[in-house]
C-alpha cells in the first residue's frame, strides 16, 4: 500500500504532498467500497450453500463483518473528505502558525485508521476465500460422486 511509504515522512511533507496522499487514500477507499459491495454480493450469491453447510455460523459472521466494514468505510470516507477540505483551505489561505502541525497530527490519525481498516478487510477477504474454496471443493466432490 503506497500510503505506508509516506506514513513515516508525514512530518517532512509539505501541504501539497499531504494533499496528494489524501487524494490517493480517497481513491483507494472508493475502490475498496466497490470491492466490499462485490464481496457482499458474492457471499449473498452463495447463501444457500453456506446455510445448508456447517459453515452457516461462519458465513453469518463474515456477512456481519462486511456490513461493519461498509459502515466503517462510510465514516472513514467522510473523515477523509473533511480532512481534504481542511487541507484545501490550508493550501488556499496564508499559513497560520500551528495549523500545518494540527493538520499533520490529524493526517497521522486518519492514516492509522485507514491502515487498520485495510488490515481488517484483508482478513475478511481471506476468510471469504477460504470459505468459498471449501464450498467449491464440496461441490466438485458431489459432482464426481
Amino acid at each position: 500500500m503506497k500510503t505506508t511509504t509516506h506514513f513515516t515522512y508525514i512530518e517532512w511533507r509539505d501541504p501539497k504532498g499531504l494533499h496528494e496522499d489524501t487524494m490517493r487514500s480517497l481513491s483507494d477507499l472508493k475502490f475498496l467500497k466497490d470491492e466490499l459491495q462485490f464481496l457482499t454480493d458474492l457471499v449473498a450469491e452463495h447463501t444457500l450453500e453456506l446455510i445448508s453447510g456447517k459453515s452457516s455460523e461462519e458465513s453469518k459472521a463474515i456477512f456481519n463483518q462486511l456490513t461493519g466494514h461498509t459502515k466503517r468505510l462510510k465514516k472513514l470516507l467522510k473523515e477523509l473528505e473533511a480532512h481534504s477540505n481542511k487541507l484545501q483551505i490550508l493550501l488556499d489561505n496564508k499559513e497560520v502558525p500551528g495549523e500545518v502541525k494540527m493538520y499533520k497530527d490529524e493526517h497521522y490519525k486518519i492514516i492509522l485508521e485507514e491502515m487498520d481498516f485495510h488490515s481488517d478487510v484483508k482478513k475478511t477477504k481471506r476468510a471469504i476465500f477460504e470459505m468459498l474454496s471449501e464450498i467449491m471443493k464440496k461441490s466438485k466432490q458431489k459432482k464426481l460422486s
